[in-house]
């Protein structure tokens, strides 16, 4: 099973890179124009189908890498969808932020940077509190070694996929030409 979680969580990450490949050589480009987190090019129709497919292959590997039985499976899934949905919201909100960044990084002032990192803060809490909300909803429904399985996994997928996207964003420091 640990190959198999491995070889799954590989997968996932190829996606987030080949998402973000095309990006990279702007961002080592210090002349380029300012990218724009389109993920070479792809509509706004386009990046929604694929942040979907990534949500299906995160449940997937969840479901890939967390043995249950068919009772368990039943009540787990229903809980898992309304937490997907409620992450999702969060996660729109953090790409859409992210979106304005890649767009306005290069210009902007001591005050928004700090206001964009106090809303990038605020959106990690809410995650934080949503899994918090939700880990009462899953322990009802899974024995403790299964819900912590659960959670490891998740917190894992969602750590990844993080890291690709911030990744992605420039660094505010010198944005302007100044240290």
């Amino acid at each position: 099973m640990k190959k198999v979680h491995r070889i799954a969580i590989a997968v996932l990450l190829g996606a987030c890179l080949f998402l973000s490949w095309g990006l990279f050589g702007q961002l080592r480009d210090k002349d380029a124009t300012p990218p724009v987190i389109t993920l070479q090019g792809m509509s706004p129709q386009d990046l929604q189908l694929l942040r979907q497919d990534i949500r299906s292959k995160k449940q997937k590997l969840i479901a890939e890498n967390l043995p249950m039985a068919e009772s368990e499976a039943v009540k787990f899934w229903a809980v898992y969808q309304k937490y997907s949905a409620d992450l999702k919201a969060v996660n729109d909100e953090k790409f859409s932020m992210l979106h304005t960044y890649s767009r306005n990084w290069r210009t902007m002032t001591n005050d928004d940077a700090l206001i964009f990192m106090r809303r990038w803060l605020e959106l990690d809490e809410s995650a934080v509190q949503l899994r918090t909300k939700y880990f009462p909803l899953v322990k009802d429904v899974l024995p403790g070694k299964k819900a912590a399985t659960f959670f490891q996994l998740d917190e894992r997928i969602n750590m990844m996929i993080n890291l690709e996207f911030a990744s992605q964003l420039p660094l505010l420091h010198g944005a302007d030409g100044r240290h």
